[in-house]
């Protein structure tokens, strides 16, 4: 069987290391996805590799800069890819689809792009039978979510939001101990970067989203995943810090905190949580703060990413906590990558060997639902960071998430105007279907309305 060829739409930080400033001076200087997928490619897990972005004329500085960090650095890791637009075209924000052009059904596409862009490129890739990996939020509200179910569910093709905290050994060693820590009772998390975020985000920042679907995103899945057993979401307010990026020009918030109300299955007791999330850091030992608490009604257990007995010091670059289990970029010696480990590489890694195993016809789509961050297990995710949007823009008003009677989330609606939909407290074992968007009625989900 032919290996998969993989797009990657997007071409910032995050897949690159290169920024609208160069070189990012962030932890991901020499990117993620991109240096995943060659070295996917050199493993011999890939086939054809391609990055569609909006300006082609970017094409040579970025070509540069990742023969420098990943060419240069890495013995036989060859960084070669074909690029859309051409080189010689200044703007063309449908330049995804002549790359898609390319593709076959069963291939591969990465998603890395503005948070308000998501719906579009992934529908119109899922439409031509590709299977798709998104950045966190995978899509921005509740109704898009839902119609990308639809979408991936007609086509019968992956479609997973990359959220690597889930693959992040410590966390998911939690994981598996919070089952064992009762009923759900409180969750408190915080995610910060520093103030240079703004300036590498000024694009986008307060226009196509804001730090908290970006950063929030994290820890409101995390939290998702590891009680979804026993509890859901059913009401979220926001608030918001301000001032240091209005200072700057940029119209956004500079912190935003979620206050979540839970519902445990059974008994109908209650949990609250916490998201806090910033972009107005001071620089410090690491580029993340990254950390949270949490509660359940036997025991509680607490983590801080950020730190964990690692420190480094040079003349150079002075003090700091580095976390090669994220992205190791440190080769070996021998000269070659050695971050396949990382928690980083190996959320990418997975979605293309659950690839590989669909187009081997030894599983399906419908198999990885509960494995890996599906579009048909992340619909609370997208609800909880939907309606605190809603909140900050309707003046910290509490909005409700609302359920179906078979567990299904139908809508977002203000408190004062919840219907009878989600019904009484789940009673008795009270577990709603394992995975509740994977259901013959989709089409009902995504035309209920909002109110």
């Amino acid at each position: 069987m032919t290996l998969p060829s993989l797009l990657m739409i997007g071409t910032g930080e995050y897949t690159t290391g290169f920024t609208r400033n160069g070189a990012s001076g962030s932890d991901k200087s020499a990117g993620v996805v991109a240096l995943t997928c060659f070295h996917l490619r050199q493993r011999g897990r890939l086939g054809r590799l391609s990055m569609a972005g909006c300006n082609g004329t970017k094409f040579p500085a970025i070509r540069r800069h990742l023969q420098s960090v990943v060419g240069d650095a890495y013995r036989d890791l060859a960084v070669e890819f074909q690029g859309f637009p051409a080189c010689d075209v200044q703007a063309n924000p449908s330049a995804y689809k002549a790359a898609l052009d390319g593709l076959n059904p069963g291939d591969i596409v990465t998603v890395f792009t503005p948070d308000d862009t998501h719906f579009e490129i992934a529908r119109e890739a899922v439409e031509r039978g590709m299977h798709v990996l998104v950045a966190k939020p995978i899509v921005k509200n509740l109704k898009e979510h839902l119609q990308l179910a639809i979408a991936a569910k007609r086509s019968d093709v992956l479609v997973a939001m990359e959220v690597h905290k889930r693959w992040d050994p410590i966390y998911a060693d939690a994981r598996d101990r919070i089952r064992e820590l009762g009923r759900f009772s409180f969750f408190s998390s915080y995610m910060s970067q520093p103030k240079s975020q703004l300036g590498t985000f000024r694009a986008w920042a307060g226009k196509s989203s804001d730090i908290s679907f970006y950063l929030n995103a994290h820890h409101v899945d995390f939290n998702n995943w590891v009680v979804e057993h026993c509890a859901r979401p059913t009401s979220v307010a926001a608030i918001a810090s301000t001032g240091v990026a209005a200072s700057q020009g940029i119209g956004t918030e500079d912190t935003i905190t979620l206050c979540v109300e839970w519902e445990n299955f059974g008994d109908g007791s209650r949990a609250t949580a916490l998201y806090t999330s910033s972009w107005i850091a001071p620089q410090s030992d690491v580029h993340s703060q990254q950390r949270f608490f949490y509660m359940g009604q036997k025991g509680e257990l607490n983590i801080d990413q950020a730190h964990r007995g690692y420190a480094l010091a040079t003349d150079g670059a002075g003090y700091s906590s580095p976390n090669p289990l994220f992205m190791k970029y440190a080769p070996d010696a021998h000269g070659r990558f050695a971050g396949q480990s990382g928690y980083g590489y190996r959320s990418i890694e997975a979605f293309v060997d659950a690839v590989h195993l669909i187009r081997e016809g030894k599983e399906t789509t419908e198999d990885f639902n509960g494995r890996l961050a599906t579009i048909h297990d992340t619909a609370q995710v997208t609800a909880v960071l939907d309606a605190g949007r809603r909140s900050l823009d309707d003046g910290g008003r509490r909005f409700a998430i609302e359920y179906g009677a078979d567990g299904r989330v139908l809508r977002i609606a203000p408190s004062a105007a919840v219907s009878k939909a989600g019904g009484p407290h789940w009673s008795g074992n009270g577990v709603p279907p394992a995975h509740p968007i994977v259901a013959t009625d989709l089409a009902t989900l995504a035309s209920a309305p909002e109110r």
